[in-house]
């Protein structure tokens, strides 16, 4: 027994323990840019800028930080939010459901939207 515990660690899925926080998300998305892919929408390019504004290549948006779950409101659609596994650079968004997307965090607005 004591030769499987290893590989149950390295597959237990994110935790709420491991979740940020709003200060965190804030912290660490904030004028930042998060490149990555989501399960239903796929690849994707968001700057998150201080005034609530979300930019991309091709679209905007608003985003905000509502107790631990980052918010997001793209057009008319209705406003989706997720907890956030934040590890270094790299980002998780997590539904009830499980893991919904990933991305890397880089610094400022490299895509100049």
């Amino acid at each position: 027994m004591r030769y499987i515990l290893p590989f149950l660690l390295l597959a237990t899925p994110a935790g709420a323990a491991d979740l940020a926080t709003g200060d965190a998300i804030r912290s660490a998305l904030v004028g930042n840019t998060v490149t990555g892919s989501m399960s239903a929408s796929g690849a994707y390019a968001e700057f998150y800028a201080p005034d609530g504004s979300l930019h991309a290549a091709d679209y905007t948006g608003k985003w905000a930080v509502k107790g631990d779950k980052m918010c997001f409101a793209y057009g008319q659609d209705p406003e989706n939010c997720w907890s956030v596994v934040i590890d270094g650079a790299h980002v998780v968004w997590m539904s009830e459901a499980g893991e919904e997307g990933h991305g890397s965090i880089k610094p400022g607005n490299p895509g100049g939207w």
